[in-house]
């Protein structure tokens, strides 16, 4: 508005620049949505100052024209040399005038501008808490959770790694959630839902038809388990896939177990039919506002035990864990980075990312078989899409490897999807990068519940990613001393064999000789 009454003065056009008016009308900081209405306001003022100045070049040009046509006139006679010298004084006069005009209205322009980019910032900033208030899951949501669950959990500690900070090169931290009773994060959540339900749902109406679940794993374990202890009957429906030792802990905890489907789609889709039938309360172990809530109650005590976290690295399944945590953690110290971690074998956050909305994901078994989600819950989505700033995927070699890096140095046993986190971290990993070395690292171990004879699968195949443990196929004479020759040649080289075997009808070079299949374990 001040520009525009400066335009009263005739010589506005010539003392101000137009690309130079234009830069700074054009480089005022702009918030999506917030200040449609400032950015189209400053477009206009621009678009009536470039009015201005095309109606007084026409002006000019049409001037010039019109004293080009007129009939020369006999020319004046000529001035004394000192007329001469006052006329170039005047001029000069005139110039510094208009250059300081322009330097006159160029400073307002800024001062305008500086007053815009402070309304701008303002109206950002109530944009931003007015959406964040519309959230599903909010920090008063997350806070209130933390006060509630607190005295049926465990709280854990975020302990400093010294091995792993030397090798991923930053001070790692790790927060053991997998020394919860049952095994998993998936309590923090449980209990709040249960809790949630009880207080909405009216304790004794709720106690007499409880609540049903479909999962394969850690949360039908942690609603068993709370279920129990808050006098609440579960029914949790579980594929057949289920591993057996899950089941049996179910059935020890009270739950009544239904094994139902070929994967847990099948068995959510029985379950939904019970919740009907029932009258039962169905509880998303991912997406359900409370449950996302209880899980955010990890980012509370990430910054209460390392207030200088500068990242913090999250497992993403189906997205619940890592919306209640950002949402803390932004929410706290907002200049905090929040990194999630997903199985290359089932990406379904980052497909959500592309897409923009939820949508199925290809699919594939995986060593992180807690976090094989095939679609991320919308719940769950919308609120980390607001805080994560960034999604990468992780190999399976990377996450054996991480759950062999935190067996042999730190004695934890972790599974494949809780060691995800560090995995994008070793070297050679997504998040192997120059900008996070030397920071303030966290990382939730989310579950250990892996089965012995899965651990030592992974096991197995962190040792041939470390170079550790290797397979080769030798030909060898098939005469007394062959094999002899080949075993002095492993010891000479430090080599343990861990297995051998002789294949003798496939070898088709000599009838004296015999390939030897090895398997041998190096020091990396």
């Amino acid at each position: 508005q001040h520009l525009l009454e400066e335009q009263a003065d005739p010589c506005f056009a010539k003392v101000v620049d137009g690309q130079e008016a234009l830069r700074r009308i054009f480089a005022l900081p702009r918030a999506p949505g917030s200040n449609m209405f400032l950015k189209e306001s400053i477009r206009i003022t621009g678009a009536k100052i470039l009015t201005k100045m095309m109606r007084h070049d026409t002006l000019h040009h049409t001037n010039t024209v019109h004293h080009s046509n007129v009939h020369e006139l006999p020319p004046a006679p000529r001035k004394s040399q000192q007329h001469q010298d006052a006329e170039k004084q005047q001029q000069g006069g005139q110039q510094q005038q208009q250059q300081e005009g322009k330097k006159s209205v160029l400073e307002k322009f800024d001062k305008a501008a500086a007053v815009s980019a402070k309304a701008t910032a303002a109206m950002t900033a109530k944009a931003e808490l007015n959406e964040r208030e519309n959230l599903p899951v909010t920090f008063a949501d997350i806070s209130r959770a933390h006060v509630s669950i607190r005295d049926g959990i465990v709280r854990t500690r975020c302990e400093k790694s010294y091995f792993l900070s030397e090798v991923v090169g930053a001070n790692i931290y790790l927060k053991p959630e997998f020394s919860q009773f049952t095994g998993s994060f998936k309590e923090r959540g449980a209990r709040n839902a249960l809790l949630h339900h009880l207080r909405e749902d009216g304790g004794d109406a709720f106690r007499q038809t409880g609540a049903i679940a479909a999962s394969a794993g850690n949360h039908a374990l942690a609603l068993a388990y709370h279920g129990k202890e808050l006098g609440i009957p579960i029914t949790v429906v579980m594929p057949r896939v289920a591993p057996l030792a899950k089941v049996d802990k179910c059935r020890k905890f009270g739950a009544r177990i239904i094994i139902e489907g070929a994967h847990i789609g099948e068995a959510k889709e029985y379950a939904e039919t019970l919740m009907k039938s029932e009258g039962l309360q169905y509880i998303n172990g991912y997406d359900d506002p409370p449950i996302v809530a209880g899980a955010g109650t990890i980012g509370i005590e990430m910054i209460d035990d390392v207030p200088n976290v500068d990242a913090v690295v999250v497992p993403v399944g189906g997205a619940g864990l890592i919306a209640g945590i950002s949402c803390a953690i932004k929410t706290l110290k907002p200049e905090c980075k929040v990194y999630g971690v997903e199985p290359e074998f089932c990406s379904s956050y980052i497909a959500a990312l592309k897409a923009g909305k939820p949508v199925p994901a290809p699919f594939s078994p995986t060593l992180a078989d807690g976090l094989a989600v095939p679609v991320v819950g919308p719940h769950a989505f919308e609120v980390a899409k607001h805080y994560v700033d960034e999604c990468v995927t992780c190999s399976e070699k990377e996450i054996s490897l991480a759950v062999l890096r935190l067996l042999e140095n730190e004695k934890m046993v972790v599974e494949g999807g809780g060691a995800a986190g560090l995995a994008a971290l070793l070297p050679g990993g997504k998040l192997d990068r120059s900008e996070l070395k030397g920071k303030n690292i966290v990382i939730p171990l989310c579950g250990g519940n892996i089965d012995t004879t899965v651990l030592g699968r992974v096991l197995d195949r962190g040792l041939a990613a470390d170079n550790r443990l290797c397979n080769f196929i030798a030909t060898v004479s098939d005469r007394p001393g062959g094999i002899a020759k080949l075993t002095e040649l492993l010891s000479n080289e430090d080599a343990s064999i861990k297995d051998m075997y002789h294949e003798r009808a496939w070898l088709h070079s000599s009838v004296d000789q015999v390939n030897v299949k090895c398997v041998v374990e190096l020091q990396g």
